[in-house]
């Protein structure tokens, strides 16, 4: 199960009390549901007790049919996920719509594999998220990035330096946010208190999953890069990390 929350985290610290508050849903969770039935799997959800939904895909349906369908079920869906190529064909189409949803911030999840393998993704994709961060402000929507683990290994077009460390360098911390996933960072093995400590602000949302030992990690090779931990997604509360 995967978590995201809407939360200004503070400075973390041995001295500093700290919770996420509050905390939904990435529908990404339940994406095959979804596909099969829309709205009965966000009444699911519902009813399970969330409030908040992250939405990955709409499936075919409308701002407008899926607002109501949130509103029918006493959901809010403060956030999106958007694909790279969205941003860069139909970001105005996106901005409307997340005024529709009553959206606040719109995430780019994910770098494909061989957009990885040319050795100016990074820089390219730094522009991008500028420019959709510029739009995205305009628009009173805040942009953001979805991390996985690929972006802590070092990227030899970079100099050795590692992805996510150069997005958080070459982006404007205004413009663009980070939505730090817990788990994949860990599983990188990096320190996501570090990061918080280090760039405060830069977090307003955060992703919460459990990773166990074990076989499976072959399922998620483009997502972990060079594998630092063997291991798998696992329920919450049944992992390791």
């Amino acid at each position: 199960m995967v978590v995201t929350a809407a939360s200004s985290l503070p400075v973390w610290g041995a001295e500093t009390t700290h919770h996420i508050d509050p905390i939904g849903l990435q529908l990404y969770t339940v994406r095959d549901q979804m596909g099969q039935d829309f709205a009965g799997t966000i009444t699911g959800v519902a009813q399970i007790g969330y409030r908040e939904v992250e939405f990955a895909g709409y499936f075919g349906k409308t701002p407008k049919e899926t607002r109501a369908i949130l509103d029918q079920n006493g959901l809010t869906s403060p956030s999106t996920h958007v694909p790279y190529a969205v941003l860069e064909t139909k970001l105005p189409e996106t901005l409307e719509a997340a005024h529709i949803l009553g959206q606040t911030y719109i995430v780019c999840p994910w770098i494909d594999v061989e957009m990885r393998k040319q050795p100016d993704t990074w820089k390219r994709a730094a522009e991008l998220f500028n420019q959709a961060g510029e739009a995205s402000h305009k628009a009173g929507v805040q942009f953001a990035y979805h991390n996985h683990a690929f972006e802590f290994q070092p990227y030899e077009s970079l100099g050795g330096k590692m992805p996510y460390d150069f997005l958080l360098a070459e982006t404007d911390p205004q413009l663009v946010k980070m939505e730090l996933d817990l788990c994949w960072i860990t599983v990188a093995g990096k320190d996501p208190i570090a990061y918080f400590n280090r760039y405060p602000g830069r977090f307003p949302l955060v992703h919460v999953k459990d990773w166990a030992p074990g076989t499976g990690a072959n399922l998620y090779a483009d997502a972990v890069g060079a594998p630092v931990k063997d291991g798998h997604i696992a329920n919450v509360g049944s992992g390791r990390d």
